[in-house]
């Protein structure tokens, strides 16, 4: 970052307040009566709705558009564990983001503790009052944990964006470049450097999609997870494969796509040059790539690529996802985020892609044409489409599924076959 820049982010979150966020009210109170129906004695009126029946909190109070936000600060973003405090502007950018992009009413929670068990009995003491919880920024593996057991504790919707929504997005960039490389996802060989929150839900959910179990190498900081090894934790167990290979030179060769959730410049380009024809690189460590942009686009022509930075084509970005798939949520009630509400949004987001672009997102880029092709395989954050068309997508599978306690509102019903 440059001086510049780094007074500038300094200069944005001080003025004209402190933070990002702010509290607004939404109902009358400029006098008298109006402060008698907001507190006492007017209130009282919905607290025993909402004890006669607990489902009437959706009709009186902000639970079913309030979303937490929510982190222990021993992951933020690629700076590490630096504590929960430190943790609050990622927090409060997340809460803004719902608010720009899905029109989410959210809050920021940080939990000051680094102990599993009591992070899991916290953020379940308060979950009552959120219609969806988004936990971030928490370390592996204890991220896979707790969010394990508050899924199976809490009943709404919980969801680990920088596992999930990383995942969501990539699986929808993936569909769209098989697609124009001419390959199909059963038949292609990945290799995946890293093996953190974000790599683990990413192969899991390309297996969900049909990847094959046996065409997915993994690679941690000791080299590829194979089948005889010993010193493997149950999350890189469950990619533990039969293979000889035991280098990411040796994975590399004739692979069809690389996934780095990694860190930068661990790809050289003898081994972009290993892969088979037509490859496909996500190199989406942040700010820097695994291997740079330019230098992998001018090392092979046939080469379809995406990264984390938004100054390049294809940026992963997980705004594409999160604030839509808490929409297509909250608007059904839906008690979680499962396996279908999560494959709806990225095929919801790859058929996008393939959408003509709007003169709205072209004007927000300052661009005069894009279509879709290997310079555009993921849609861009500024399309107002994302709002129905993934949120739609997630708010039907969860009615499909059983997850929704609410109907499908009418404006997801449109254009439905």
């Amino acid at each position: 970052m440059s001086s510049d820049l780094y007074a500038e982010a300094l200069h944005y979150h001080e003025q004209p307040q402190p933070g990002k966020l702010a509290i607004v009210v939404t109902t009358p109170s400029s006098n008298a009566r109006d402060l008698s129906l907001a507190y006492s004695p007017g209130v009282a009126e919905p607290v025993r709705a909402i004890a006669a029946n607990p489902q009437d909190v959706y009709r009186y109070t902000i639970k079913g558009n309030l979303v937490a936000v929510i982190s222990n600060g021993t992951a933020i973003l690629g700076l590490g564990n630096l504590g929960a405090m430190a943790s609050k502007p990622v927090m409060e950018g997340k809460s803004l983001l719902f608010k720009r992009f899905a029109d989410i009413d959210s809050i920021d929670v940080e939990v000051d503790t680094q102990d599993s068990d009591e992070f899991v009995r916290t953020v379940q003491l308060i979950s009552g009052t959120y219609g969806g919880i988004n936990l971030e920024d928490i370390k592996a593996p204890e991220c896979f944990e707790i969010e394990r057991r508050l899924k199976e504790l809490c009943d709404i919707p919980v969801f680990h964006d920088d596992q999930h929504g990383t995942a969501i997005v990539t699986l929808a960039g993936v569909l769209n470049a098989l697609t124009i490389q001419g390959k199909a996802i059963e038949d292609v060989r990945l290799v995946c450097l890293g093996a953190g929150a974000a790599a683990v839900s990413c192969c899991r959910l390309l297996r969900l999609a049909g990847m094959k179990a046996e065409n997915i190498l993994m690679l941690d900081r000791q080299g590829v997870i194979h089948d005889q090894r010993t010193d493997l934790n149950p999350y890189k167990q469950e990619f533990a494969v039969a293979s000889e290979a035991r280098t990411l030179d040796d994975a590399i060769a004739g692979a069809d796509i690389f996934l780095g959730l990694s860190g930068p410049n661990l790809l050289s380009v003898a081994q972009l040059q290993s892969m088979a024809a037509k490859p496909i690189v996500f190199a989406c460590s942040n700010p820097e790539p695994e291997i740079a942009y330019d230098l992998a686009m001018s090392s092979r022509d046939d080469l379809i690529m995406a990264t984390g930075r938004s100054d390049y084509s294809n940026q992963v970005n997980n705004v594409l996802g999160f604030p839509f798939i808490f929409r297509g949520a909250l608007d059904v009630r839906a008690k979680e985020i499962n396996e279908e509400m999560k494959l709806a949004a990225a095929k919801a987001l790859s058929e996008l892609a393939q959408q003509p672009v709007s003169q709205e997102v072209l004007d927000a880029y300052g661009l005069e044409s894009l279509a879709f092709g290997k310079d555009y395989i993921i849609p861009k954050p500024m399309d107002s489409r994302l709002l129905i068309t993934v949120a739609g997508a997630v708010a039907r599978a969860a009615v499909d599924t059983g997850a929704a306690r609410a109907p499908l509102p009418n404006k997801y019903q449109v254009n439905q076959e």
